[in-house]
Order: C-alpha cells, then structure tokens, then sequence
C-alpha cells in the first residue's frame, strides 16, 4: 500500500511559464498574439491558400472592385488592380514578403547580435570603449534612413533590402544584449559563481542567458514591428521588392495613382501594414508587461 505523501512539495515555474501566465491575463494582448499567430500561419501557407496566382493578370476584370460592392464580383472578393490581378491573392501572398521576411531578418539580426553583444560585455579597454562609441553614432541614425543609405550602396531589390535591414538592426541587439549582460554581471548570483571557479563563458551560458532571454525576445517583437516598417518604406520608394512580387508597400506604391478610382487598390494594402504592426507591437507590449509584473514579484 502506497503511502500518502506528509508534505506537499510546492513546485515553482519556470520563468518561461511565469511570464506566459503573466503575457495571457490581458484579453487586448492576447487578440494581438492570436492575430499575430494568424500572420505567421498565412506568411507559411499562403501559396497553397490563395484562390488565384499573385501574379495572373485578368485583363477581363480590371480595376473590378470587392465583392460587396454592386459591381463587384465573388470570385474576386476584395477586386482587382489596374491589371486584373487577384487582391485578396496578392495580400495573402504579400503576407509572406513583408511579414514573413521581416520575421527572418529579425531572428538573423537576432542571432549575430546576441552574440557580438554578449561577447563584448566581457570585453574592457580600448575594445569596449570603441565599440561603445561606434553604436552610439549607428545608433543616432533613424533605422529607415540608414537602410535607404546601405540600399543606396547595394543597389535596390529585395535582398539587398534585407540585408540592410538586417544590419540595422544588429547594432541594436548588441546595445541591448550588452546593456542586460553587463546588468547580469553585478549581480549577487554572477559573484557566486565566480567564487565557485566558473569561468565568465561559462556564467553567460549557464546563469546569464537564461535570465535576459525574455528581455532579448521582448525586444525582438519590436524590432520587429520596425523591420515591416522598413520592408513596406523601400518598396514603396521603389528600392524594395521589384515589380510583379506583391510586397505591400510597393502594392500601396502601385496603387497612389488610382486612389480617385480604384481606392481599395491603396487602403487595402495600407491596412494589411498597419493590422500586422498593431498586432506585433501588442505582443511587444505584453512581453514588456508581463516582465515588468515578473521583476514586480
């Protein structure tokens, strides 16, 4: 016969599963994590989703507005552009140019500054004071200003306007990186570990990490957030995704001169920006809420 247990063992989550808890107690928050899970579905499956090719052109069906209007027709339920292609296909597919990548470059940007900012807490001297100095000038540019300037050296195209965005943004993963290590390192448990012998990679890795991880992920969804921005801006300019490829903001870009005419051709895809910014910065805000009320207790 087993025995019944005299103490009941009290268990503590682990920070990851505290600051779920504490992420989901807003209803707000938690509309724009589901919106923000619905952007990342349809960036993966959306060329499997779409009803019409992105790029087809219905030469019968130009300028065709949605479907509610009187002249609009169901199989195209939000119209057409002035070259007869599919809008609800384009936006869908869209989703995977300005969502999805921005989500790529930011996970990139993520990875290298991690480690650079990391690695260059440890640092002291002329190495650290250098690098200090050198983010503080990148980090006085305004990010879209920045990225213009590197496509400008590149030369325009959707590549290159990841790969400038991508190094945008990693001068600001290392400031913040840097900033929370060197915050970690004066801690009470840092010096235990010292004591105990454990090398400085090794208290990063083992005691560090696991304490900024939320603070770096929280960040990321901003960063985020300034990543579509900037995705949209270029190719509304004209220096990002070239023509047919239905990134949004060359899809706004595309639709200014028929705004009088065909004005979904414009607030559609201006909607698509501003729907998955406000989702992204939703999550952003509960992250940051939901740390602030974990350091609260």
């Amino acid at each position: 016969m087993a025995r019944d247990k005299i103490y009941q063992e009290e268990e503590f989550p682990s920070p990851l599963l505290q600051l779920w808890h504490n992420f989901r107690q807003s209803p707000v928050v938690m509309i724009g994590f589901s919106s923000f899970i619905f952007l990342t579905l349809l960036a993966i499956f959306s060329p499997i989703l779409t009803p019409h090719s992105s790029i087809e052109n219905h030469l019968d069906q130009l300028l065709l507005p949605p479907a509610w209007d009187k002249d609009g027709d169901i199989s195209f339920l939000l119209g057409t552009d002035n070259l007869g292609r599919d809008m609800l296909s384009r936006l869908m597919h869209g989703a995977s140019l300005t969502f999805g990548l921005s989500f790529i470059v930011v996970i990139i940007s993520l990875i290298i500054g991690v480690l650079i900012g990391s690695l260059s807490a440890l640092s002291r001297g002329i190495k650290s004071s250098f690098l200090n100095h050198f983010l503080d000038v990148i980090l006085s540019i305004p990010s879209l200003l920045l990225a213009i300037i590197i496509v400008a050296i590149l030369g325009p195209g959707l590549n290159n306007t990841l790969w400038a965005i991508v190094m945008v943004l990693i001068p600001q993963f290392i400031h913040i990186t840097r900033n929370a290590v060197e915050e970690e390192f004066t801690k009470d448990y840092v010096l235990a570990s010292r004591l105990d012998g454990a090398s400085s990679l090794r208290i990063l890795r083992y005691s560090v990490f696991p304490n900024i991880i939320e603070k770096i992920i929280s960040y990321a969804t901003l960063a985020q957030s300034a990543a579509i921005l900037d995705i949209a801006a270029l190719g509304f300019l004209g220096l990002g995704a070239p023509i047919p490829l239905p990134e949004w903001g060359a899809m706004l870009s595309n639709g200014i001169d028929l705004f009088y005419i065909a004005p979904w051709t414009v607030y559609l895809p201006g909607l698509a920006i501003l729907f998955s910014v406000i989702a992204t910065n939703l999550v952003g805000e509960g992250m940051r809420h939901a740390l602030k009320i974990g350091r609260g207790n």
